[in-house]
């Protein structure tokens, strides 16, 4: 559990960090704690609003690291990308109410989708490695 931990809060550290850095360089529109807004924390500190975003996110990473801990027939690489491409699309879709054509995909963010990709490729990789190695401990 302690590894869990720990790679679900570098993971959402690492991801809000490179939120703040893909709106800082104008390389997504939206703003990362943006959300907040719209469940009342508009007077709230804007380190606050980082400090519940890095919480939201080390939940979800937690999950995921969770559910991923006991899937190792499928590679790491192939669901991390596969999961990541759609968890992407589908987060700048609800956050611009995209209409679903073809031209919709011109817009989205492909720096975001490489950081959304990278950051699941840390955590289910992580979670893959320390699943073999516990099976290799408890075998011995």
């Amino acid at each position: 559990m302690f590894v869990t931990v720990w790679t679900s809060l570098v993971s959402a550290v690492f991801f809000a960090l490179a939120l703040k850095l893909l709106h800082l360089f104008h390389f997504i529109s939206w703003k990362p704690v943006g959300f907040a807004n719209r469940w009342g924390m508009e007077d709230s500190s804007t380190a606050g609003k980082w400090v519940l975003l890095i919480c939201l996110l080390f939940v979800i990473a937690f999950i995921m690291y969770l559910v991923m801990q006991f899937v190792t027939s499928v590679p790491a690489v192939f669901t991390s990308f596969v999961i990541g491409l759609l968890l992407a699309i589908v987060t700048e879709w609800v956050i611009f109410d995209y209409p679903a054509e073809a031209a919709s995909f011109k817009k989205l963010s492909i720096p975001f989708i490489v950081i959304v990709i990278l950051a699941l490729r840390f955590i289910f990789e992580t979670a893959a490695f320390h699943r073999r190695e516990k099976i290799v401990r408890q075998s011995k």
